[in-house]
């Protein structure tokens, strides 16, 4: 007898999960991948249809859409033949299109493998930003491989925002993010009131293909009265930054109300009796961190509350659909665009004072020498005590003002004993040697009518390494508990530098008299070391932004390879939820473990954090180049009225092409242009970031004191261009000092 052939629901493991979430369930991704891998070859949606026996239209049209999806995730691929290959079985890579603007660009691999040169030719096809699938071509000549577009897996440009043109009776855009370097066409009819020379934002009609240009239509004029808000109008649509929330996720917060009800306070650690406090800076609105300490026998108590997004934003919901696809809050000088509505950012969520909230807090038990022996996370409900500024606190702990200490008497002692945490955590952190830069953040002050009005460097003071070194002690036991519980998370990683770059800092740092332990490899102590090394010369800022771009760049993903900058093997974003998505991700996993969750039954698979990871280490990205072009942007306007102007400035980059410098008097940089340095030709010396003169011998290097005048100013650009007026003092060099001393000395000088 002839044995019945099974239904695909009995051998889909994931049946009965789906079955739980869709009336109507169909294979789940993990039976799709085994149904095309038992296939042996690339199969159509009609052909996968019939082989699992779905009729039903419905059916049908469910299975294109999750066959979609595995697309833009990069578990499959579509040919031009609409079939879908396994991309595990094809030397076919995924990845993340970065853009440049000479018109080629990099593949960014899913994998985290090297970066593929696209060639402009690749490039046609595809915009900044876009997923494709490449095939690995051939290495060229400065061995970097190349990648050969196979797929678009999904256009994520949607629009373009740029100063609209008409030239020979054609109009097009030219896009003001610069990683973009199509130019978007725009007939007659889409061009609405828009007129040569406009700033404007278009909706993408048609992507770029290989034989034709992107064509978009006008959706709006951007006015250019309000500088400030016109900057971050462009950044907006530039970077396709989501701006406004669904009317579904609007709803749901305003649903929660104003108040936290009683009911959430069961099974929950009250904590509204103890004096936590909230410590940020003056502008904040979204308080999402509070901390109290107090002195024990063996050591301190150190309590980290953080707000308890997850409780109001839980997994598929419409606020969590719009916070993954934000995955960060984004900060202009004049505005925020937030990652939940202010709703919950700014009302039911944040921390403010004397109002019940819910929170998740981690317990500590720290011994005398700062070690944390015991730590306990806990859902709780608290009630902040003071909403408290870093001036304020350093006012009152540090420069000991009589005023604000009397003002804050009723938590001076909790205020006090914190600070008497953060002083062994900090000689923690420095014995390990996680890295410190002392560079000061510019502040860009923007007036009632969106000018600039001042350009301002804002230095850090122990009330912000206070509240920082208690956040870190927070976010590695949050990475701790997870590793425990066997739950997934998003680590927040930061791997080692690689050799070439450590060997190139190794060599220019050697260039200053400076020198650099590397054996047998990069070790952050010894790092930390020449970073101390150096304060107080007159080059340590330069020294410090040199060894800031040896590093590698922190992102997040599931596997935890450890903390560099921090020198830490466990660390994950535990301490921001109301403005970092991955920060409610690990929320949730703390929650569900807590209530004795399994992996099993958690809501996120471990194939769902990689997936996580690749996404909101993109979105950071994305938000961190749109407030660099805001500050760029508004950086020029404030100096547009300035041309001709001189100004004192240091050498801060060497290149072939010139010399870029940063103002001593301003947080402003520009380029030197190597034929604005005056009448000789110049050699480029690669080993030690310097220009000779052939003729003169002048010599330009990293560190140089200059006098320049400001000659050029372009916004579009986010460009500064200066000529040089005088040298007025060559960069600290002990070698050369005493080279010079020595020449003066022969000749009688």
């Amino acid at each position: 007898m002839k044995k019945p052939v099974s239904h695909w629901s009995d051998l889909d493991t994931k049946h009965a999960e789906e079955a739980s979430r869709y009336a109507k369930p169909i294979p789940s991704r993990e039976f799709l991948l085994q149904t095309l891998q038992a296939a042996g070859e690339p199969l159509t949606a009609d052909e996968l249809a019939r082989r699992l026996k779905l009729k039903d239209k419905a059916l049908k049209g469910a299975l294109e859409a999750r066959l979609g999806a595995m697309v833009r995730d990069g578990q499959l691929v579509r040919n031009r033949r609409e079939q879908y290959l396994l991309t595990d079985r094809t030397v076919i890579l995924p990845g993340t299109v970065i853009g440049h603007r000479d018109g080629f660009g990099f593949l960014r691999p899913d994998d985290g493998s090297e970066d593929l040169y696209l060639s402009p030719v690749q490039m046609r096809e595809c915009m900044h930003g876009d997923r494709i699938a490449v095939r690995p071509g051939p290495t060229d000549y400065r061995g970097k491989r190349e990648g050969i577009l196979v797929e678009v897996l999904q256009r994520r440009t949607v629009q373009v925002a740029g100063r609209f043109r008409v030239e020979h009776g054609i109009g097009f855009v030219s896009p003001d993010n610069r990683r973009n370097a199509h130019r978007v066409v725009v007939s007659a009819r889409d061009r609405g009131t828009a007129k040569d020379g406009d700033l404007v934002v278009a909706s993408l009609i048609q992507a770029p293909s290989r034989h034709a240009q992107a064509v978009g239509k006008i959706v709006r004029v951007l006015p250019e009265g309000n500088l400030a808000d016109t900057a971050v109008d462009l950044a907006v649509a530039s970077h396709q930054l989501p701006n406004e929330f669904s009317s579904a996720a609007l709803r749901q917060a305003k649903r929660f109300g104003k108040s936290v009800p009683s009911a959430l306070y069961e099974d929950r650690l009250d904590l509204r009796e103890v004096p936590l406090v909230t410590i940020d800076g003056e502008d904040a609105k979204d308080f999402d961190d509070a901390v109290f300490a107090t002195a024990t026998r063996g050591g301190w108590r150190l309590l980290v509350a953080i707000a308890d997004v997850s409780t109001y934003v839980t997994p598929d919901s419409a606020l969590d659909t719009e916070a993954r696809e934000r995955a960060t809050s984004v900060y202009f000088p004049h505005r925020v665009i937030p990652m939940l509505p202010e709703a919950l950012s700014n009302g039911l969520c944040s921390l403010m004072p004397n109002v019940d909230r819910l929170c998740m807090v981690c317990d500590m038990t720290l011994n005398r020498e700062g070690k944390i022996t015991a730590a306990t996370f806990h859902k709780a409900v608290m009630k902040s005590h003071a909403r408290l500024t870093y001036n304020r606190v350093a006012a009152a702990l540090v420069t000991r003002d009589p005023g604000t200490r009397a003002e804050l008497s009723e938590i001076l002692d909790c205020l006090e004993t914190l600070y008497d945490v953060y002083r062994v955590l900090r000689r923690r952190r420095e014995a390990r040697g996680a890295l410190d830069f002392e560079a000061g953040e510019v502040k860009v002050i923007v007036d009632d009518q969106g000018h600039v009005s001042d350009l301002r460097v804002t230095s850090r003071n122990d009330a912000h390494r206070m509240i920082e070194e208690c956040m870190i002690a927070a976010n590695v036991e949050a990475a701790r508990f997870l590793k425990k519980h066997k739950m997934p998370a998003l680590y927040r990683v930061h791997a080692k530098p690689d050799e070439d770059r450590v060997q190139d800092l190794k060599r220019f740092l050697s260039t200053r008299g400076v020198h650099l332990e590397t054996t047998p490899e990069l070790d952050p102590l010894k790092l930390a070391q020449t970073l101390r090394s150096v304060q107080g010369r007159p080059d340590t800022a330069m020294l410090e932004q040199m060894i800031i771009r040896s590093l590698a760049q922190a992102v997040y993903q599931p596997e935890n390879i450890g903390h560099f900058g921090l020198a830490l093997s466990e660390y994950a974003h535990f301490t921001s939820p109301i403005r970092r998505y991955p920060d409610l991700l690990v929320h949730r996993a703390i929650g569900h473990a807590l209530s004795r969750g399994t992996l099993d039954d958690f809501a996120h698979t471990r194939k769902d954090f990689d997936v996580f990871g690749q996404e909101c280490s993109q979105r950071e990205r994305r938000a961190d180049e749109a407030s660099r072009d805001v500050v760029a942007y508004l950086k020029c306007e404030f100096m547009a009225d300035k041309i001709d102007e001189e100004f004192a400035a240091i050498v801060t980059g060497v290149t072939d092409f010139g010399l870029f410098v940063q103002l001593q008097s301003l947080p402003v940089d520009g380029l030197v242009h190597i034929a604005a340095l005056g009448a000789d030709y110049f050699r480029y010396e690669e080993d030690r970031k310097t220009l000779v003169g052939e003729r003169t011998g002048t010599r330009f290097t990293l560190g140089d004191k200059l006098t320049v005048r400001l000659v050029r100013v372009d916004p579009s650009e986010r460009k500064m261009d200066f000529e040089l007026v005088a040298q007025k003092e060559a960069a600290f060099h002990p070698r050369r000092s005493r080279t010079v001393s020595a020449k003066k000395a022969r000749h009688g000088r």
